[in-house]
């Protein structure tokens, strides 16, 4: 991501503007009422973690939080610190990287240069200063120019990530080592320190400052880049201090032996002389192509464990850009530094805590593999549509192969009558078709969208199914720059509705969603009843002679539920409930029960959000489910901005508030593997021994802080009610056969409103052929 911040319209404010509120609301954040909030209320027994991992002791992985929750707090602020104590498995290690003031006191900051941490620069804007450091000039305020007096009198904490909240900035003061001992309490205490060099060529002695705080802090872990620093204070510290080498990239010098890190890293045996681990970035473990796709790991994780060497891995965090292997989804990522790469690492350093700790306590050991297609459904969106163009073959069968229980098809139309499944009917959201040669010249069909478009019925299925048209993977990210998985971009096949249908009936499946959208013009100008070319389909597919799969046929058309309703079908009907409503008048409850068995509504419709930060929750889907109405929500995805900020960019995190908040009947998602991974975690089933990190967040806890110092993003007007008015709708038009010569199946008509051609006029005789096949 780029500098700039991914929430626009917040300024930052001046220099020390939060501190008069910040002293009064961090007591009660002290005491844990507004942090237990965010984290789902009252304490739960940990049940204790898996005790077979292939670390070098057998133990669990040691969760290691950077600066504390810095994924949403400034780094190293007393809201980060207090955050993820609640947030993490007991006994995580909280991370403070040491830098020295100029009279020599320890403080808790994430880089020595100021500048992009704190509002330093707003508060002594003349004291800038270059310094060579490692080789390199930095420009910038450093700590080592600056009394303890001088940072606490005007110097807050900012946000270093600026694609990250802003609204935490300017809150908390720095917080010196020994308070950071306060902070953390019984917690485990991890030493970063980062510049021994540097410090000492500015009459700071690093070393010193250890031994003179070694009967303050506990100091568990201490950890530096340079080797030297760590041999000169083993004899300093206790043999309860785990002195751990730092690798930096591996072209980089240690200045304090004068080798690089990528040396030192095959010779693991002689830093087993100085130190009892080793932290590297992630790369070391599982390098990654220019093309952002893992390569094989290498073997330093079982180098280091044969030398006698714990071995951690850092720079993990929900926001950042990962390999696509992991399908945007950050807990995928740690099971393969923790489980599923055949080794295990002894700790991981991360942003955002919780996410390791849920990896760890209840994904490492998944439930049996054994699909079940229990509540709630895990429903594809256009199939694996995260990781594949929507709706081709590809698609599909991953989200078979990813645990779905049920598949889904939007069905449309071709110039020849052919029903296929295909996401959208425009051709350009979906397709190539304008660098084809039949590519017809784009049309508005107001009908459909207000914006012109190349349409399936513009186009015959040879068209479709030709090498000339290729699929495009769906962005639905892509103004912050996320593409997904490039290297498919555009591969795969469409599928008829016919072949769609026998996926189905073939596949460990629960069943089948068919998406019937834009019937009435449909019927009007293409003279196509879509609602009975489905169900003709289904039939001859063998859907009517059989009980194993649940055929649900889903429509934003009242009028389409209305109609297959009145035939008296057996199939479920599904009502897609407009976007961005809150509440629903009974009115509109009782019409929709005229017609339909259950609704989709949006994810999104559950909250109110201002600045993404969830407001408040919408009664929507108690209000539905009072109203005997089964609900499914879409649509769930994997990449960090797809969420609001309560649920800290981690996918799992915002399945798991709407699985245990709501009785949901089925998550529709991009990523099935994600949904699927979700039910079969060891954590949720265990009642009241379900781990803090494993309980839903509190919906709108962020706000609730933010409004402690006043810093809360501006209040939005209540979502609209859903009414009658825009349930109800005339009933479906007729589609009368016309009956005209067959021009072959290579004709193309004539733009799409215009109906009396005869490309067009072929369609109903040709669709029962194409069924009947």
């Amino acid at each position: 991501m780029g500098r700039s911040r991914r929430h626009g319209g917040g300024e930052q404010r001046g220099a020390g503007g939060g501190g008069v509120a910040a002293a009064a609301a961090f007591a009660a954040l002290l005491l844990g009422c507004v942090v237990m909030a965010l984290v789902g209320g009252a304490a739960a027994q940990d049940p204790g973690l898996p005790s077979d991992y292939k670390t070098l002791s057998g133990a669990a992985p040691l969760v290691i939080a950077k600066g504390g929750f810095s994924g949403v707090f400034p780094d190293s602020s007393q809201g980060a610190y207090s955050f993820a104590k609640d947030a993490s498995v007991p006994g995580t290690a909280m991370w403070c990287d040491v830098q020295l003031t100029k009279d020599g006191v320890g403080v808790c900051l994430r880089d020595i240069n100021m500048n992009n941490c704190t509002t330093v620069g707003q508060a002594y804007p003349a004291r800038k200063r270059t310094y060579v450091i490692d080789g390199v000039h930095k420009t910038g305020w450093f700590v080592s120019d600056f009394t303890i007096a001088e940072l606490r009198s005007a110097v807050y904490l900012t946000q270093a990530i600026w694609s990250r909240t802003e609204r935490f900035d300017d809150i908390y003061p720095i917080v010196s080592v020994t308070d950071f001992q306060y902070l953390v309490k019984s917690f485990p205490v991890w030493l970063n320190v980062q510049h021994p060099i540097f410090y000492k060529q500015h009459g700071l002695d690093m070393s010193s400052y250890i031994l003179s705080i070694r009967k303050l802090v506990s100091m568990d872990y201490i950890s530096s880049p340079e080797l030297g620093f760590l041999k000169n204070i083993s004899a300093i510290v206790g043999r309860k201090t785990k002195l751990v080498y730092s690798f930096l990239d591996k072209n980089l010098l240690d200045h304090s032996i004068n080798q690089t890190y990528g040396s030192l890293s095959r010779n693991l045996t002689f830093i087993k002389s100085v130190a009892s681990g080793i932290m590297v970035p992630k790369d070391y473990i599982w390098p990654v192509t220019n093309d952002n796709y893992l390569l094989p790991s290498t073997s330093i994780v079982t180098d280091a464990h044969k030398a006698g060497l714990e071995i951690y891995a850092s720079d993990f965090a929900n926001d950042r850009i990962i390999p696509y292997n992991y399908s945007y989804d950050p807990l995928a990522e740690y099971l393969n530094f923790i489980s599923d790469g055949g080794f295990s690492v002894d700790g991981v350093l991360s942003d955002y805590p919780i996410t390791a700790s849920e990896a760890i306590g209840c994904f490492a050991e998944l439930n049996s593999s054994k699909t079940d297609h229990g509540k709630p459904l895990v429903i594809s969106h256009n199939g694996d549509s995260g990781d594949y163009p929507d709706c081709t073959d590809l698609a599909y069968n991953s989200a078979i192969d990813d645990g779905a229980d049920v598949i889904d098809c939007p069905v449309q139309v071709t110039s020849d009558g052919v029903l296929m499944c295909m996401s959208s009917i425009n051709l350009l959201d979906t397709t190539n078709v304008q660098k084809t040669p039949f590519a017809t010249p784009p049309s508005v069909v107001p009908e459909i969208q207000s914006t012109p478009g190349i349409f399936t019925f513009n186009v015959t299925w040879a068209n479709i199914n030709s090498s000339a048209l290729k699929p495009k993977i769906s962005s639905p990210v892509s103004d912050y720059y996320l593409v997904r998985n490039p290297r498919y971009a555009n591969q795969g096949k469409f599928l008829k509705l016919s072949d769609f249908l026998a996926i189905v009936m073939d596949s460990d499946l629960s069943g089948a969603m068919i998406i019937i959208e834009n019937a009435a013009y449909i019927a009007k100008s293409l003279e196509i009843d879509i609602v009975d070319s489905v169900t003709t389909a289904l039939s001859a597919a063998g859907f009517d002679n059989q009980t194993a799969k649940e055929v649900l046929i889903q429509s934003k058309d009242s009028a389409v539920l209305v109609k297959l309703k009145q035939q008296k079908t057996k199939y479920k009907l599904v009502y897609t409930l407009p976007l961005s409503i809150g509440d629903a008048s009974n009115s509109s409850l009782k019409d929709i029960k005229k017609f339909a068995h259950a609704v989709v509504v949006d994810r999104i419709s559950v909250f109110t959000l201002s600045y993404d930060f969830i407001i408040r929750q919408n009664r929507l889907v108690q209000d539905l489910q009072s109203a005997g109405l089964a609900v499914y929500a879409q649509v769930f995805r994997n990449e960090f901005v797809a969420h609001p900020l309560d649920f800290f960019g981690d996918a799992t995190v915002e399945i798991n508030y709407y699985v245990q908040s709501f009785n949901l009947s089925g998550i529709i998602t991009d990523f099935p593997k994600t949904v699927r991974r979700y039910k079969k975690n060891t954590c949720t089933v265990l009642g009241n021994d379900m781990p803090d990190y494993m309980l839903p967040v509190e919906a709108g806890g962020l706000v609730q802080l933010l409004r402690s110092f006043q810093t809360q993003p501006p209040s939005v007007a209540p979502m609209p009610a859903l009414n009658s008015s825009s349930v109800e709708e005339p009933p479906l038009p007729p589609a009368a056969p016309r009956n005209v010569p067959d021009v072959g199946p290579t004709a193309h008509p004539s733009d799409a409103h215009q109906t009396a051609t005869a490309g067009t006029g072929m369609l109903l005789v040709m669709v029962s052929a194409v069924l009947l096949i």
